[in-house]
């Protein structure tokens, strides 16, 4: 059998050109280098806290700083697979990673009621620094995610965008609060969490548009 030339697909095939695989275990250590990289900024702008090491941190701050890590892992981890989509592609650890930050608010309301809550979130000289130091670090691994989801083919751009926002927050948070020696839980549980929400709020508008293909 006589094939027919067909020119259109040549040209198509001539503009081909190979694409390196999406390795995920990339994206993991691309996260791991931009968390170490906050946390080693933060210690040459703020200095980490020594009585992390000394035995003077309570345990509040140990369990506060260990949900923001978890969920920073969990959200990262969401967000490096869904740079390469799949059928069941869930993120159900993301979400009740979240879920479980959210214990941190909620304690410190039923512990300190609504009056003596926002007495103390109000009185609190260094909350909102911590609040914006803990979004502006975010910035580090939020830059490191675009370029990452740039990389591949997200479908969910929403999802992305949330889970690179609570991510960024999230590491954010955690590489500040190694600096911030103000251990209560009005402190922790407040100024501590509202910058993975307001990343989260921020990465569902900013990063959709960033990433679209």
């Amino acid at each position: 059998m006589n094939r027919v030339p067909n020119p259109l697909i040549d040209e198509l095939a001539d503009d081909l050109a190979p694409v390196a695989p999406i390795r995920p275990w990339h994206g993991a250590l691309l996260v791991a280098l931009s968390a170490l990289a906050t946390v080693v900024l933060v210690e040459l702008v703020d200095g980490l806290w020594r009585g992390i090491a000394t035995g003077a941190a309570s345990s509040i701050f140990f369990i506060a700083n260990g949900m923001l890590g978890l969920l920073a892992v969990a959200a990262a981890g969401a967000v490096v697979s869904m740079a390469s989509p799949r059928v069941g592609n869930r993120h159900e650890g993301a979400r009740w990673s979240a879920a479980m930050l959210g214990l941190l608010p909620l304690t410190a309301l039923l512990a300190l009621g609504g009056g003596g809550l926002y007495a103390a979130v109000s009185s609190d000289p260094y909350g909102f620094e911590c609040f914006l130091a803990g979004a502006g670090f975010g910035l580090v691994t939020a830059t490191a995610l675009v370029l990452w989801l740039r990389r591949g083919a997200p479908v969910s751009l929403g999802a992305a965008g949330l889970f690179t926002g609570i991510a960024a927050g999230a590491i954010g948070s955690f590489a500040y609060g190694l600096a911030c020696p103000i251990d209560s839980i009005d402190h922790l549980g407040i100024w501590h969490v509202a910058p993975v929400a307001l990343m989260g709020l921020a990465g569902r508008i900013a990063v959709p548009p960033l990433v679209r293909w």
